[in-house]
């Protein structure tokens, strides 16, 4: 009976926690909590500044007297591969080519197709047109003002009543010179503006030829 007097085994000892371990896992939860916060915090700020720019645009929207408008069921949004009769000079919105003007701060010297030019309001552009009246200080301050602003165009419309008209998605301004101050308001309210049928779809690429 040798065996009753074998010596007994000692308790296998517990692990002894890696300091260096425990230091790794802290950091990497700080880490993910750090972005998780920051994350939010950009989130937060972005839905800020979108409320500030809606709350901007309104109150401008607000002091565009005079701007006459159409309700959204009012213009149709389908492409077409013929002429439009528009029941507006110029036209505001409704049926359209399937290609629209480019409209990159672009300048036209010459009347282009109302047909293209509706398809670049869809994409949120302003289209400023000038008829028979406006004088040469007109067209050059307009000129000026459309060529450092992206998704604006400019054309002669000689059949158009008013000296000056700004046109958007679903709405219109007439003026009689190039100096009124809603000129301004209403490029700020409608360019890329909450009218915009299609927020996102480009001014470049389009037809750069009347």
């Amino acid at each position: 009976m040798e065996h009753l007097n074998a010596p007994v085994p000692a308790p296998a000892s517990a692990p002894v926690p890696d300091p260096a371990t425990g230091e790794r896992r802290r950091r990497l939860f700080l880490l993910i909590l750090g972005a998780i916060v920051v994350a939010w915090l950009a989130g937060q700020w972005a839905y800020g500044a979108h409320e500030e720019r809606e709350r901007e645009a309104a109150a401008v929207r607000e002091n565009v007297s005079g701007e006459r408008v159409w309700e959204a069921g009012e213009l149709t949004y389908g492409h077409v591969g013929k002429s439009v009769d528009y029941p507006m000079t110029p036209p505001v919105g409704g049926d359209h080519d399937k290609a629209w003007m480019t409209c990159d701060g672009t300048v036209y010297t010459e009347p282009v197709r109302d047909e293209n030019a509706v398809h670049s309001l869809e994409h949120g552009a302003v289209w400023i047109t000038y008829g028979t009246t406006a004088t040469p200080a007109d067209i050059e301050a307009l000129t000026a003002r459309v060529a450092r602003t992206p998704y604006t165009l400019m054309s002669p419309v000689p059949r158009q009543s008013g000296t000056v008209t700004l046109s958007a998605w679903g709405h219109q301004l007439t003026v009689g010179t190039a100096a009124d101050a809603r000129v301004e308001q209403f490029i700020s309210a409608y360019v890329l503006g909450p009218q915009t049928p299609e927020p996102g779809a480009p001014c470049t690429g389009g037809r750069t030829a009347p």
